[in-house]
């Protein structure tokens, strides 16, 4: 059985210990409300679940192809909403402070655009690439420099699934902390049996975890930036979506990795003739909604993130 501690959102907002056992609605802008607030990270089992994250939709006109690379930008965009509004860290770029922001009110939907292209740009954006968790986490030291030009202290890391001792209570002891970017890629059947080869990824925001250390499954929550119920809908590019939390369930799996030879643009022979690579990798797979599709979803890596205010 989990045991569940419930933190009130005051409390939260106030930094003040909160007593077990006192559930309280989310009255901050976040996803979805009412929330209550979950940190049990004291094993065997955990259960972790943030209030006031954001959902924000990455399809949106002013950006690039209509934001269709913009997953990573946007998603750090969620994780910057929790420690504005929840935390109340001042995060932003010359005037623009995230903390003013209300990603449902239409009359901010402009500055949230021109905020998701100043990570994007930070994080160097690609049309055809995206962005990296790296060049995302340069992204947030950008972002929080008023914060700790205010005396705040920040840090940042990343975990890889296929090299952590023990990913799923990782990820729940980061998460307890603060939201968390996660990277998964797409894989497809490679050119032998039983062997898959990574296609394309995407990268989502977590706010939720539950699971055992130690463990080899998992269950969480995500705000997917790409998922939207009205996606493709009258002005979906101008307008925000209602925000909605997808649930995912994630197994421990080795599977036989392909890795083709790329071609080095530099010298005279096309390199990606030659045969490619298989090796065995260690990743958590999304078991639920594509099992049984062609392709298979592995969570590679997440970033996560750390923020104090001023002691005194």
């Amino acid at each position: 059985m989990f045991r569940k501690l419930v933190i009130t959102t005051a409390a939260v907002a106030a930094g003040v210990a909160a007593v077990p056992g006192v559930a309280a609605a989310d009255i901050i802008i976040g996803t979805p409300a009412p929330c209550v607030r979950l940190s049990d990270v004291t094993g065997p089992d955990f259960d972790v679940k943030l209030c006031g994250v954001s959902d924000v939709d990455q399809y949106r006109k002013g950006l690039e192809a209509d934001g269709g690379s913009y997953c990573g930008p946007t998603s750090l965009y969620n994780v910057m909403h929790y420690w504005a509004h929840v935390k109340n860290a001042p995060i932003g770029w010359f005037t623009t402070r995230i903390g003013n922001l209300d990603p449902q009110d239409y009359a901010d939907q402009p500055v949230i655009t021109n905020s998701i292209a100043k990570i994007g740009a930070d994080a160097k954006y690609d049309l055809e690439d995206g962005t990296n968790l790296g060049n995302l986490q340069t992204a947030w030291t950008n972002a929080t420099k008023p914060a700790r030009d205010a005396g705040w202290a920040t840090g940042q890391g990343n975990v890889n699934s296929s090299t952590a001792v023990d990913f799923a209570g990782d990820l729940a002891k980061r998460l307890n902390v603060g939201p968390l970017q996660m990277s998964y890629g797409r894989y497809y059947a490679g050119p032998k049996s039983g062997s898959w080869e990574r296609d394309g990824g995407h990268i989502v925001t977590v706010v939720s975890a539950k699971g055992s250390f130690g463990g080899d499954t998992m269950q969480i929550k995500i705000a997917d930036p790409g998922s939207a119920a009205d996606h493709g809908d009258g002005n979906y590019l101008y307008t925000q979506s209602a925000y909605a939390l997808r649930d995912f369930t994630l197994k421990k799996v080795t599977f036989n990795e392909y890795s083709p030879v790329a071609d080095d643009p530099d010298t005279a022979t096309d390199e990606s003739t030659q045969p490619g690579t298989y090796k065995q990798t260690v990743r958590w797979e999304l078991v639920n909604p594509f099992q049984g599709e062609t392709k298979r979803v592995m969570i590679e890596n997440y970033n996560w993130f750390v923020m104090a205010p001023p002691v005194g």
